[in-house]
């Protein structure tokens, strides 16, 4: 059986190759290579292929790769072992699908510039092809190569027998081998050469004649060829040829001579058939090795027969094959296999075998097997295991039920963190499986997801697919996702071939996909396996280094112990190990002292009792209950087992201790060495170094792993001592020396495996780390942020370490080589690499591995990567509390003071980054105890002040006593949490340091002050400044105001002050300025002054407004008269300076100016009447250049016509209610015409301009224009404008008369839009139906008309005369209304007045109506009251007498008749007239006699 020596190390990044396809032209159309080929046809590719070519001094591996899936397509990637893996490779499109061979080398003529290497390729067709080819960089995708550096050869042109079969190329020359068994050679190399199809086939006839080229021959040969290679010895280069009759013949390749035939036979196999020949390197002792691959009769069966050919140099060269032939049987399928320098590498489908020919002639004693990552893959996500994902499910649900709501995250970031393990991780097999969930990207947004984009989709996926919250169904879910995961993983990472370097023995494996290198494994891993697979592990033990003080019985006693913990790691699966990682690495609440001690419970009493419930549930009762029989068995079968165990390693120790002893110098084994190499240089970024970090994290699990086992056993140890019959002292020394010593070293090995798996993140646009950076702290000049690799999965946190790793330069240069490492050289360099993470440079003296961690933190954040910062602090805080005994920890020298200070800085940098609201909170929280607890530690003053160059607080900065220094890092945080605008946290830290500054003049001598620098006011001053700063942030006003009076410097004080109040005025809160919240006291004048100050130079719109902060702020003061001073002066500011605006702008202003003087008259009647008005010149304006910093805004004062006249006699002005009222007034009517869209000349003073009233009127704004009448009116003025008021209504009422403003259909023409809503509306018109200001219908005139003709007529009796005039004269022939004329008539009756009286009489109607020629309306008006009259009793006759005296109106009846007179003689209206004079004529005589017979009777009454 061969054991395990060795393991593949992927090179990251090698799965991720964007190609750059180029598509190869030909000159051969596909039909015409299809005829010819038809009888002469090449053989069909079959299988992937893939192999390496090195070219030149500077070993540039050229790595070239055919798929069976697309054979058409070559692709080459072009490497460098000293430089990062290339992130673009060459794909060559050919015309036709490709025979699976390519030759590459050196372009020795140099012809043109860039062009570096050739490449010899065959299609199926028989077209050969030879390109020259540049820098792969220089191609562009989706192109076409160049015809000038592509020469083609059709091999067909020429007719042989036989299908070609094998191929082979050197410089120049290339080699086709057929069926018949014949040889061509072409001569296949120069660009310039005419014809390029020379060929020369290689005879068996000794003549020579045939041997020039050009010269064609045929020839009887041997059996079909099946492989050629061309080796080159001593500068000549010899042709191998195998044939399928087993014989073996070497040509000299330059001379066309045969140097050897022999054929070879395998005596211990019959029926074999030879297929491949690989060559070996000429050695020393001029032996030449052979490897042939046969193919047995029996299914599924090879083997590789290993010959040795020896050869010696003279005129001509002599070859003859040694007579041993040493068989390598194998099951399966051999894929590659490559014989070297007396090594022979077979690659198979499950593992590499490695054969060393040189020690021994029996190959299966001295087979190695090399693990393959297919095993890896498929340990990490428990595939290919019985009962693996069983084991997680059922040891889960007993090890965190205490987890409950968290128990499926938990398990999710378990199987989540292995999916995205370096190695395991593949970008094609990953997006290949997330499409079986429906979910698909494009090219571009898959390339563009970071890591935490890809476990956001991950999960998003298995919480689409849970079921139900409890394990079985999440397990379930993550088992089909990995299922299909790792199906996807092996199809597209299918071994090729081997990469072997013999100059520097090194072996690799290309596969579908990626890349790899192999690793010699580590004494430790030796030791594992040794005994785990052959159970002795003897041979193993002696090379492993490990030092016992007696070798025999402690070798057996270690043995005995090891095996021990294999059967425990056995007995609890894969699982336990991965939960109990997870417990150390993630943020969830369970601990791992908790997952140790229900590990032990496990292993002695096996699953809790909560799990059968489970059982019964999810997997019904009958396998529930074959379950339970087959644990027990099983637990009681491990229980016995390890208790014999145990018991037979205590007697083979004879004692206890000696068995502790043996563990605690097998734990001393498992620590990470100091290397004693002095690192000199640095090594830069590359593959070799990825092979580093790879290998160190695979030993750093197998450490961490076994580790854990030894802790396991130990307290399997302490818990059944009594059975083992255990002495006390014994089970204190585990406890007190072995377990703390176990812990240290898996924190050790957990942050090498941490660092060397955990991906990068991609670090935000402006964060912390970008910030750090610009401080150039601890920067290498070398070195390179590879910031687009920063956030994927392959690019780990110890790539980020690597380029600040030094390198031994007499041991360990391989790792700027660049060429790739041997197996041996990968294992010894890791050890540096370790020892560099855990210790630091060779020379630096470190008292624990903690003394390291701030060095390489520093170096990570410097790079954005503050969540893996946070979490490796929370892995050496986690250690540190178990460290309650060990005295590794407990230093002196503040080393846990810089981790709490670092803790702080990544802490507070992840709050920045895009957490929500509740995590960013408990972040900053979290920083902020830290930073304190850093402060107050042992040492810190003189730990931290040796990281202040390194993390920038203040560099330089040097304190004379603990306290100062406390007081300088209190601000230094401050500061820092002020630059990322968390005032809660820099408030905490400013109250600190004012305790810190009275703690520091506690000391009571006069040099108190000199520790602080800088006068104590000076420093109070500055923190009070601070924190007002913060709180006012934070929104805590009263807290900022508390800060302002607290503080003692006055200056700093004030200007506090007026940034309260300016900030109070931005953010609107008044009430907190204005209701008494903030008292104030004794700086309410300083409060008025800044107001003021800030309302003079803010513009009037500004809301809010400092002028009525004002006014609130002196009326809740009670100091009436300075509130109303300020409105009004905001009124006046309005007034002033709004009239050049908008037409809505100064309709706003307008309303605010109303408000302010509202506000101000409301103000001065809480006033006694006698001091009710205002000084603005004191009250308003005194403070107004009281700040020399601004220059106050320019104002035009454009007060009345009084108030100017007052000012330029030298009188001070003084503003009234009365005055205010006046200019409320004038602005309402501005405020109603501006909503009409009237341009109105009004400004608001004192006097009224003549046209308001009348755009009033023309708006039917009547109430405003009568309000303006009576305020500004008196006398012979206010009847005369109440006249022209009317007669403008009466027109309004006849639209259609000649005289009237609108005409036709135009009334509906001349509205108005609304402008104010209803609040804003001061005049209410009882005629409006709405808030509108829309023309009022005709209807509503006549109505209005009344209403306001009946209201004002007692102010002007003579108004109804003024209405009837204009109604008669703008329409001749209306009608009158029916209450105008009882207004004329009025409630008296004809016996008291008749018709005379006031100015608006019957007598007055009958003159208009006589005047305006209705002499039908005047008659029956004059009929009326003569009939009226003669209705009197008689006993009334003096009434009647009196009445007759005075009313009859004697000139106008004469005018009517004449006017009926004239009318008649006319011959107009001769009936109507006639008609009226009778009418008039019979009334006039029965009044005339009546009036005679009154006037007998007076008289006879008289004498009587």
């Amino acid at each position: 059986m061969a054991l395990l020596a060795g393991m593949e190390v992927p090179l990251i990044g090698s799965n991720d190759v964007k190609w750059i396809e180029v598509s190869v032209p030909s000159l051969y159309p596909a039909a015409a290579t299809a005829v010819v080929s038809s009888s002469y046809p090449c053989a069909p590719l079959t299988k992937d292929a893939a192999s390496c070519y090195i070219i030149g001094d500077y070993s540039h591996y050229i790595i070239w790769r055919i798929h069976e899936s697309l054979p058409n397509a070559l692709e080459l990637i072009e490497i460098s072992a000293c430089k990062e893996f290339p992130r673009i490779g060459l794909r060559l499109i050919f015309p036709d699908a490709l025979w699976p061979f390519a030759f590459i080398c050196k372009d020795e003529v140099k012809s043109t510039a860039g062009n570096s290497y050739l490449l010899y390729a065959l299609a199926v067709s028989g077209v050969a092809y030879l390109l020259k080819l540049r820098n792969i960089s220089t191609y562009i995708s989706c192109s076409f190569f160049p015809r000038s550096e592509l020469v083609e050869f059709n091999i067909h042109t020429h007719p042989q027998v036989g299908a070609v079969t094998a191929i082979a190329a050197t410089v120049g020359c290339l080699v086709i081998g057929r069926h018949d068994g014949s040889i061509s050679c072409y001569r296949f190399g120069e660009f310039d050469q005419s014809p390029p199809d020379i060929m020369h086939e290689l005879r068996d006839d000794v003549g020579g004649a045939g041997r020039f080229w050009g010269l064609m021959a045929r020839v009887k040969s041997a059996g079909a060829v099946q492989d050629l290679i061309i080796s080159e010895f001593h500068g000549k280069k010899l042709l191998f040829v195998l044939h399928a009759d087993g014989s073996l013949r070497v040509w000299d390749l330059l001379s066309h001579v045969r140097l050897l035939n022999h054929t070879i036979t395998i005596p211990t196999v019959t029926g074999a058939s030879a297929t491949k020949l690989r060559v070996g390197d000429a050695d020393n002792t001029s032996v030449i090795s052979l490897a042939i691959l046969c193919s047995t009769m029996e299914l599924d069966t090879q083997l590789v027969a290993t010959v040795n050919l020896r050869f010696t140099l003279g005129e001509k060269i002599n070859l003859s094959l040694e007579p041993s032939i040493t068989t390598i049987p194998s099951e399966g399928q051999i894929i590659d296999f490559v014989i070297s320098s007396k090594k022979l590498w077979i690659l198979k489908d499950d593992a590499l075998m490695f054969y060393d020919l040189f020690r021994t002639s029996d190959s299966t004693e001295e087979a190695y097997s090399y693990g393959l990552q297919d095993t890896f893959v498929a340990d990490q996500l428990f595939h290919g295991v019985e009962h693996s994902s069983d084991d997680l499910i059922w040891s889960s649900h007993s090890l965190i039920s205490s987890l409950k709501g968290q128990v499926v995250p938990f398990i999710s970031s378990i199987f989540l963190r292995r999916l995205l393990y370096p190695g395991v991780h593949q970008t094609v097999a990953l997006r290949e499986t997330i499409q079986e969930y429906n979910k698909h990207w494009t090219d571009s947004e898959f390339q563009s997801l970071t890591v935490d984009d890809l476990k956001k989709e991950i999960l998003s996926l298995i919480e689409s697919e849970t079921v139900a919250e409890y394990p079985l169904s999440v397990i379930y879910c993550w088992k089909k996702l990995c299922s299909r995961y790792f199906h996807y993983w092996c199809k597209n990472s299918r071994p090729y071939g081997l990469l072997v370097d013999s100059s520097t023995n090194a072996v690799g494996l290309i596969r579908k996909n990626s890349i790899s290198m192999f690793r010699h494994l580590e004494d430790i891993e030796l030791l594992i396996n040794g005994v785990g697979e052959s159970g002795s592990g003897e041979h193993d033990f002696v090379h492993s280094g490990l030092n016992l003080p007696d070798d025999n019985l402690d070798r057996e006693v270690l043995f005995e112990v090891l095996r021990c913990s294999s059967s425990i790691r056995r007995q609890l699966g894969k699982a336990a190990v991965a939960i109990f990682y997870e417990s150390l690495i993630s943020t969830f609440t369970i601990s791992s002292e908790e997952i140790v001690t229900c590990l032990l419970k496990i292993l002695e009493t096996g699953y809790s009792s909560s799990l059968k419930a489970v059982h019964v549930s999810q997997l019904g009762a009958d396998r529930s209950w074959g379950k339970k029989l087959a644990d027990h068995k099983n637990q009681r079968q491990f229980s016995i087992d390890m208790l014999l165990s145990l018991h037979a390693l205590c007697n083979k120790a004879t004692t206890g201790g000696r068995v502790l002893d043996v563990i605690e110098n097998y734990l001393k084994f498992l620590v990470p060495r100091k290397t004693m190499d002095r690192l000199h240089s640095e090594a830069a970024f590359s593959i070799n170094t990825l092979i580093l970090v790879q290998a160190t994290s695979q030993v750093a699990k197998v450490m961490f792993e076994s580790t854990l086992d030894i802790l396991l056993l130990l307290g399997y140890f302490v818990n059944t001592s009594g059975q083992v019959l255990m002495a006390h002292s014994d089970i204190s020394r585990i406890q007190l020396e072995l377990i703390p010593m176990i812990h240290e070293i898996l924190a050790e090995w957990l942050i090498l495996h941490f660092l060397g798996t955990t991906p990068s993140e991609s670090p935000a646009l402006e964060d912390f780390s970008s910030r750090l950076s610009s401080l150039h702290i601890g920067s290498h000049n070398d070195t390179k942020l590879w910031s687009e690799m920063l956030g994927t999965c392959d690019y780990t946190l110890a790539c980020i370490l690597i380029p600040n790793f030094g390198s031994s330069l007499e041991e360990h240069s391989y790792i700027s080589s660049r060429c790739f490492p041997s197996p041996e050289n990968i294992r010894s360099s890791m050890w540096n690499f370790c020892s560099w993470i855990i210790w630091g440079r060779t020379g630096e003296e470190k008292s624990s591995m903690f003394s390291r961690i701030p060095e390489l933190v520093i170096i990570l954040l410097r790079h954005g990567q503050c969540e893996a910062v946070e979490n490796l602090l929370a892995i050496i805080d986690s250690h540190s509390r178990k460290e309650k005994i060990s005295q590794s920890v407990q230093t002196t020298d503040g080393e846990w003071c810089m981790h709490l200070h670092l803790l702080g800085c990544c802490l507070l940098a992840r709050a920045q980054i895009g957490l929500q609201e509740t995590s960013k909170r408990k972040k900053v929280h979290e920083a902020v105890r830290c930073f304190f607890r850093a402060s107050c530690g042992q040492g810190a003053y003189q730990a931290l002040h040796s990281l202040s160059l390194q993390t920038g607080s203040s560099p330089g900065y040097s304190c004379n006593s603990a306290a100062a220094w406390k007081l300088h890092y209190y601000q230094w945080a401050m500061l820092t949490f002020e630059q990322y605008n968390l005032s809660e946290g820099a408030c905490q830290f400013a109250f600190a340091a004012l305790e810190q500054v009275d703690e520091a003049l506690r000391l009571g001598n006069d040099t108190a002050e000199d520790h602080l620098f800088e006068p104590a006011t000076a420093i109070r001053g500055r923190l009070w400044a601070n924190i007002f700063k913060f709180t006012l942030d934070l929104n805590h006003y009263y807290d900022a105001y508390c800060a302002i009076i607290s503080n003692p410097d006055e200056e700093s004080k004030y200007v506090c002050l007026r940034r309260l109040i300016i900030v109070l005025c931005e953010r609107g809160a008044s009430k907190a300025l204005c209701d008494g919240q903030l008292p104030f006291i004794g700086l309410a004048e300083k409060v008025k002054q800044e107001l003021v100050w800030k309302g003079e130079r803010s513009d009037y719109a500004s809301n809010p407004n400092p002028y009525k902060w004002l006014y609130a702020f002196e009326m809740h003061r009670n100091n009436w008269r300075g509130a109303a001073s300020y409105i009004y002066r905001y009124s006046e500011r309005l007034r002033s300076e709004a009239t050049s605006k908008a037409h809505q702008q100064i309709l706003m202003a307008l309303q605010e100016r109303l408000n302010g003087l509202s506000a101000a008259i409301n103000a001065l009647h809480l006033v006694n009447i006698a001091y009710s008005w205002i000084d603005p010149q004191i009250d308003g304006f005194s403070c107004m250049d009281e700040h020399p910093s601004k220059k106050p805004r320019k104002f035009v004062n454009e007060s009345s016509v009084e108030s100017n006249e007052f000012q330029a006699q030298g009188l001070q002005y003084y503003i009234n209610i009365e005055k205010m009222e006046t200019e409320f007034l004038l602005t309402s009517a501005q405020y109603l015409l501006c909503q009409a869209n009237m341009k109105s000349t009004c400004t608001g003073n004192e006097v009224l301009p003549s046209d308001v009233v009348d755009m009033l009127v023309q708006t039917d704004l009547y109430d405003m224009a009568f309000t303006l009448l009576l305020k500004f009116r008196k006398g012979s003025a206010l009847k005369r404008d109440l006249e022209r008021v009317f007669v403008a209504i009466s027109k309004k009422c006849c639209p259609n008369g000649l005289g009237s403003p609108y005409t036709g259909n135009d009334i509906g023409k001349h509205g108005f839009l609304l402008t104010a809503s209803e609040d804003e509306t001061f005049i209410h018109s009882p005629h409006l139906t709405s808030h509108s200001t829309h023309q009022l219908s005709v209807n509503c005139q006549w109505e209005a008309l009344e209403d306001y003709l009946e209201k004002y007529k007692k102010l002007h009796p003579r108004l109804p005369v003024v209405v009837a005039e204009t109604l008669l004269q703008t329409d001749p022939q209306i009608e009158l209304p029916l209450w105008l004329v009882h207004m004329f008539k009025g409630s008296r009756k004809a016996a008291s007045w008749g018709m005379t009286g006031q100015e608006a009489d019957p007598a007055s109607l009958f003159q208009l109506y006589v005047g305006y020629g209705r002499y039908a309306e005047a008659t029956n008006l004059v009929l009326e009251f003569i009939e009226s009259l003669a209705s009197l009793r008689p006993a009334d006759i003096i009434k009647r007498k009196k009445i007759f005296s005075i009313w009859f109106p004697y000139t106008a009846i004469e005018s009517l008749w004449c006017h009926l007179e004239e009318l008649s003689n006319a011959g107009q209206m001769n009936d109507q007239c006639d008609k009226l004079k009778k009418l008039l004529h019979g009334a006039l005589l029965n009044h005339l006699t009546l009036m005679k017979m009154d006037s007998h009777d007076a008289l006879s009454s008289a004498l009587c």
